[in-house]
């Protein structure tokens, strides 16, 4: 049986938040915060609307959710990203204290896992969620930048 709201289902709005920001000239990546099945952040990439380095679509979720719950906290919340987070996001998604992180694409090159950035030993990950789609989306950005 398939639960309507798997991680497959909330990497898909991910997704969605990730061609937005292919859309708008951004690396394409997306995410959204959910809790108890409700999306209460989404977001993408806007390094370059923002002129902002630290502008990736994890920090503006973290934000927002945050705002949301009205607390700094994410406990009870799954992020769920098209990429797989910078060191950066890693550390930001530490000191929040998020549950679960789903990602898509492993980022081989950047990616905390890579960098050897540690999460909070209470963060559950899963990885490669609809990493097809979503590398392929990241492949897709840059062959066209190149042209």
């Amino acid at each position: 049986m398939i639960l309507p709201f798997d991680d497959e289902y909330f990497m898909k709005k991910a997704l969605q938040e990730a061609e937005m920001a292919f859309e708008k000239g951004e690396i394409p990546v997306g995410a959204i915060i959910v809790i108890d099945n409700k999306v209460i952040a989404r977001s993408h990439n806007l390094t370059e609307m923002l002129n902002d380095v630290t502008a990736h679509a994890e920090m503006q979720s973290i934000t927002a959710a945050a705002n949301f719950l009205g607390g700094k906290y994410l406990k009870n919340c799954t992020l769920y990203v098209t990429l797989e987070p910078c060191q950066m996001c890693a550390g930001a998604l530490y000191w929040s204290q998020i549950t679960k992180i789903v990602f898509g694409a492993t980022d081989d090159q950047r990616g905390f896992t890579k960098m050897g950035t540690t999460l909070h030993p209470k963060t559950k990950v899963i990885s490669g969620v609809l990493a097809q789609e979503a590398g392929a989306l990241l492949l897709r950005f840059f062959a066209e930048r190149r042209k």
